[in-house]
């Protein structure tokens, strides 16, 4: 019996490894193939990825969980670029960001670097635009900084606590950070290969995901172990901030539209999207037929024209005259 046992054991240790050193190629392979498009800058110890293109009113984009600024640069970055200035930033610990050096990985953390970072580059009150996770960060940015910010325009955003973890993201909600790191050097890759079809399918349904997606749209990338981690942190960190933001909702006084795709299989538009108009005053909401999750891939067109009109609008309320509250149809 024991050395049967011990036979086991060393054929699990001898597949770890196996995994381990795939695991490790692997992501050495995606590091090489995906090298940093932009330029860097450091807040507070943390060094953000960024790129900066185009002049005119400012649109800055913070993308989702598991995501990177590739998601905005593969079909919405050309189409605004001519009449905007268009930042797009990795938020930590995604792309080619460092985590944040205070190690939180939580939604008013991100949102306060989103400030510091508005603030470091000179941006002159700026369109947030947040895509999923993204728009959650965009809400605390807006809460705790309104100042220094023109406005939101919101695509698919988490507004509200999940009653659950969206299967795709499950293997995200290990609570054991050991079990974690564990999974992440050995299971992870294997596991997303063999469930890549089911996991696009979530993700993008009922729209098909961009051919190119793996690669312009830097799908790719979160393979590498460290961006599962980091996705796995942001997940498990949501509810610490999201409740008290929730409270504060109300309070926003910025110009505010949600853009939503009404079979989106990873957020309900209603729960996230309808919802906010009970809370937000004057919010606007637009609902694409159809569509799912992923809307700057698949429907760039519509989400540059909901951006271009919420831009129009916090445009005309900056013009008015101090203390006055502008209108939003």
């Amino acid at each position: 019996m024991t050395t049967l046992l011990l036979a086991l054991l060393a054929a699990v240790l001898a597949l770890l490894l196996m995994l381990a050193l795939f695991t490790a190629f692997t992501a050495s392979k995606i590091e090489q193939g995906f090298p940093p498009t932009g330029k860097f800058i450091d807040i507070n110890g943390t060094r953000i990825h960024y790129l900066d293109k185009g002049q005119g009113p400012v649109l800055l984009m913070i993308h989702g969980l598991s995501g990177q600024l590739r998601h905005f640069s593969h079909s919405l970055m050309e189409r605004l670029a001519g009449e905007f200035r268009v930042v797009l930033i990795d938020r930590p610990g995604c792309g080619h960001s460092t985590r944040l050096a205070n190690g939180s990985s939580g939604i008013q953390a991100q949102g306060e670097l989103v400030a510091q970072f508005i603030a470091a580059m000179g941006l002159d009150r700026p369109l947030l635009v947040g895509h999923s996770l993204g728009g959650a960060v965009a809400l605390s940015a807006a809460l705790d900084y309104p100042e220094r910010i023109g406005g939101l325009a919101l695509i698919a955003p988490l507004t509200h606590l999940q009653e659950r973890v969206p299967s795709v993201f499950a293997a995200m909600a290990i609570r054991s950070r050991w079990l974690r790191w564990l999974f992440s050097q050995t299971l992870m890759i294997p596991l997303a290969i063999l469930k890549k079809d089911e996991t696009l399918e979530l993700v993008f349904g009922p729209e098909p995901a961009p051919a190119n997606f793996p690669t312009v749209g830097g799908g790719f990338m979160s393979l590498r172990p460290a961006a599962y981690r980091a996705a796995s942190d942001n997940l498990l960190e949501v509810g610490d901030d999201l409740p008290g933001m929730i409270e504060r909702y109300a309070s926003l006084s910025l110009p505010i539209g949600i853009l939503y795709g009404d079979s989106d299989r990873i957020l309900d538009w209603q729960k996230h999207g309808a919802s906010m108009r009970d809370k937000v005053r004057g919010l606007t909401l637009e609902v694409i037929p159809g569509a799912g999750h992923m809307l700057p891939l698949t429907n760039a067109a519509a989400s540059a024209d909901f951006i271009r009109a919420a831009a129009s609008r916090a445009g005309a309320q900056d013009a008015e005259a101090p203390g006055l509250t502008a209108h939003r149809a």
